[in-house]
């Protein structure tokens, strides 16, 4: 006890000096402007998508013709609903249960580099940091099906339960995959490794270079398939059809979120289109080059000083720019393919993309350990 009080009293003040607190409240603060601005664009999109395929209008009246302020009308209408909490519910798990879900997919967030220079935190295990606290949101799913105490919410939370078991395995066998190859956790890294020049040295002259590796997901047959293996289980982990049986509207009413209303209601949304930008950000940054604009060619901008200001800027658009395509290709996924049956989902991530990614990996590995690759200059 003599030990521990000044410990405890020297960790307080170090948290608590002005330097840490400003850079926390920087970072916190970004993260929640750039989730609540994605998350209104992100509905939007899915919104304008879908009409698109159902060859509809969309949202055409709030916010010009192309309905660009309907979300911040729902999100507003979401604020000033009566928050309900039903009678036989467990009322404290019910109340946490949206705030828990949210926390895997914000402290996801963090890790992400959006360039070389732009990043909340640097993170040597970027990557295993992401994966563990993306499982978090599971938890919130089982406490809201749970604490409800409604057959249809505990019903969809089981479900998800289950169907993360079985995709987070597959899921972080192909991530293991670029791992094997980079030999590196840290995502800025894993960038940097698709970027390296084709005649190995480091001191790169001139706009643009070839690169040696060129974009992950093109490196080998393998890394292609643990691109595709990745990209399947990352649409059951974000509970999108046609894997979205734990909300499944002509079977559960609306699954675990049934007995939500209001802000709470609101919560496990966003929370589904902030784990959709995780998870494509991820498959950008490790398979498609993060940053990189060409899949074999590196452009060489300075980030430091004045020009490198700008230079970010356009690393993080072009970084943002494939994360917002794979988005766009998770909804059209979405209102396109037919949900599959719980037997299905099951039966495809335990019987096929599990074996399939340990095939991947292990045939990496061999690549790797005898330095050869198919198809030169293709792979």
């Amino acid at each position: 006890m003599d030990t521990l009080v000044p410990w405890l009293t020297g960790a307080f003040e170090w948290a608590t000096s002005s330097a840490f607190t400003f850079s926390v409240i920087v970072a916190i603060l970004a993260v929640v402007g750039f989730v609540s601005i994605w998350a209104m664009f992100a509905v939007w999109l899915e919104r304008k998508a879908s009409a698109d395929f159902q060859v509809r209008i969309g949202p055409n009246r709030v916010g010009g013709r192309f309905g660009l302020l309907q979300t911040l009308a729902d999100g507003l209408k979401l604020a000033f609903k009566e928050d309900l909490i039903p009678g036989a519910a467990d009322k404290l798990l019910f109340a946490l249960a949206p705030a828990v879900a949210f926390c895997g997919a914000f402290a996801a967030f963090a890790a992400l580099p959006f360039s070389p220079a732009i990043s909340a935190v640097d993170l040597n295990l970027g990557v295993f940091f992401i994966v563990a606290v993306s499982a978090i949101g599971v938890i919130g799913v089982l406490m809201a099906g749970w604490s409800s105490n409604n057959k249809w919410s505990l019903y969809g939370a089981m479900r998800e339960a289950a169907q993360l078991i079985s995709y987070e395995i597959p899921s972080a066998l192909a991530l293991m995959v670029p791992i094997l190859v980079t030999g590196s956790l840290n995502l800025k890294e894993i960038v940097a490794f698709q970027c390296l020049p084709s005649d190995g040295t480091l001191d790169k002259e001139g706009l643009f270079y070839w690169s040696n590796s060129g974009w992950l997901a093109f490196y080998s047959p393998w890394t292609f398939v643990a691109f595709v293996i990745y990209y399947v289980a990352s649409l059951a982990e974000c509970k999108r059809a046609p894997f979205d049986l734990p909300e499944a509207e002509s079977e559960l009413v609306s699954g675990f979120h049934t007995e939500y209303s209001g802000m709470r209601f609101s919560f496990f949304f966003l929370e589904e289109y902030a784990m959709m930008f995780v998870v494509s950000a991820i498959a950008a940054l490790v398979f498609l080059g993060g940053w990189q604009p060409l899949p074999f060619v590196s452009l060489n901008l300075p980030t430091s000083g004045f020009l490198g200001f700008g230079a970010n800027l356009f690393y993080a658009g072009v970084f943002l720019a494939k994360a917002v395509f794979l988005v766009w290709v998770q909804i059209w996924v979405r209102w396109t393919v037919p949900r599959m049956r719980v037997d299905q989902v099951m039966v495809m991530g335990y019987k096929y993309l599990i074996p399939v990614s340990l095939v991947a990996l292990l045939m990496m590995a061999l690549y790797e350990h005898w330095d050869v690759r198919y198809l030169p200059g293709l792979f």
